[in-house]
């Protein structure tokens, strides 16, 4: 089980989120009211915990002249899942497995390429392990944005609540 966080964990964690290669640890620690040895110790234990676990380019694939970018999703055997994801991320174009809890379709894949037949090729790639392709989506964009649970405790416009939620305090 994890372990509980506190504001500044959760300062730190909003902030790199946010711009994680940009933002400096005095930046963080301004923004926390605490001091920048304290931010760099806390990122340190938020890795050793396992909290944070890389820092990971945001890729542009079609920028990157890999303009087809699609979801697989694949129906397999639970007891299969670790094998099968290890499998299939060894296929060339494949960028992300997701294996889900629960439900008959519970592997997502997302691959890229350049043309159809880069496509094609991952999708034999992937019949070739013996599983069904239950279905496929082409994805147009996405949008990543930090989870809003890590938000700036004391700052301007940051709340732990959203606006639309109703609040167990009573009004003023």
């Amino acid at each position: 089980m994890g372990r509980d966080l506190d504001d500044i964990d959760r300062s730190i964690l909003y902030l790199l989120q946010r711009d994680a290669r940009e933002t400096t640890t005095q930046e963080i620690a301004d923004t926390a009211g605490v001091s920048a040895s304290t931010v760099h110790n806390r990122i340190d234990r938020l890795e050793a915990d396992g909290i944070i676990k890389g820092y990971h380019p945001e890729i542009d694939y079609e920028a990157a002249n890999l303009p087809l970018q699609v979801t697989f999703v694949i129906s397999a055997p639970p007891v299969e899942l670790p094998d099968l994801s290890k499998d299939i991320r060894g296929i060339q174009g494949v960028i992300d497995v997701r294996e889900m809890l629960t439900g008959r379709r519970n592997v997502h894949v997302d691959v890229v390429g350049t043309s159809t037949s880069d496509i094609t090729r991952i999708t034999d790639a992937i019949h070739d392990l013996g599983v069904a392709i239950e279905s496929s989506e082409m994805m147009r964009r996405r949008h990543v944005q930090p989870f809003n649970h890590f938000f700036l405790q004391g700052t301007d416009g940051a709340s732990a609540h959203d606006e639309n939620e109703p609040s167990d305090q009573p009004p003023d």
